[in-house]
C-alpha cells in the first residue's frame, strides 16, 4: 500500500516491497489474448523498481502464479549448472541402458558437488558455482615450482 509520497510503505524498511497486477494483452502474433501478471519489487535503496511480466495460462491468484515460476525458474538454474559443471546431457553410449548408468553417473557427481559446495567448503568460496569449483579446485590442483634450471609439478 502507498504511502503519502507514493511510494510503497516497506521500501524504507530492508525487505523489498513486492506489488502485482494483472491484465489480458493480445500481441499482434497472437491468435488470442493473453493474461499477464505484472509484478513490481521496490527495494531498499534502488532509485528504480525492478518491473517483470509473465506471460501464463494459469487460473491462479497471481502470489502463486508468480511462486510457481520462481521455482520454476530455480529448477532451471540448476539445471543448467549441471550442463555446465557435470557435462551431463553429453550421453554418447550407443544403447540406452548405457545412457541411463551414464546420467546416474552424472546426477551422483552433481550431488556429491552439491554436497561438498554446501558442508565443506570455507565461507569464502560457498557461493561459487560448481563451475568455478571444479575449475580453480579441482583441474588446478597441481602445485607449480619454477627453479632456475626447470620448472617441477
Amino acid at each position: 500500500m502507498p504511502n503519502n509520497e507514493g511510494y510503497p510503505q516497506s521500501l524504507h524498511g530492508r525487505e523489498p516491497s513486492l506489488i502485482l497486477g494483472d491484465f489480458t494483452y493480445q500481441a499482434g502474433s497472437w491468435t488470442k489474448p493473453r493474461r499477464v501478471i505484472a509484478k513490481v519489487e521496490w527495494h531498499p535503496g534502488e532509485l528504480v523498481p525492478r518491473v517483470g511480466f509473465i506471460v501464463t495460462n494459469l487460473s491462479r491468484p497471481a502470489e502463486r502464479v508468480v511462486a510457481f515460476y520462481n521455482r520454476r525458474g530455480t529448477a532451471e538454474q540448476w539445471i543448467k549448472e549441471g550442463k555446465g559443471a557435470i557435462k551431463w546431457t553429453r550421453l554418447s553410449c550407443r544403447t540406452f541402458a548405457a545412457n541411463a548408468v551414464r546420467l546416474q553417473l552424472h546426477a551422483l557427481a552433481y550431488n556429491l558437488g552439491n554436497f561438498l559446495r554446501t558442508l565443506a567448503t570455507p565461507e569464502p568460496i560457498k557461493d561459487w558455482s560448481l563451475t568455478s569449483l571444479r575449475e580453480k579446485l579441482i583441474k588446478i590442483g597441481a602445485r607449480l615450482v619454477s627453479h632456475g634450471r626447470y620448472v617441477a609439478f
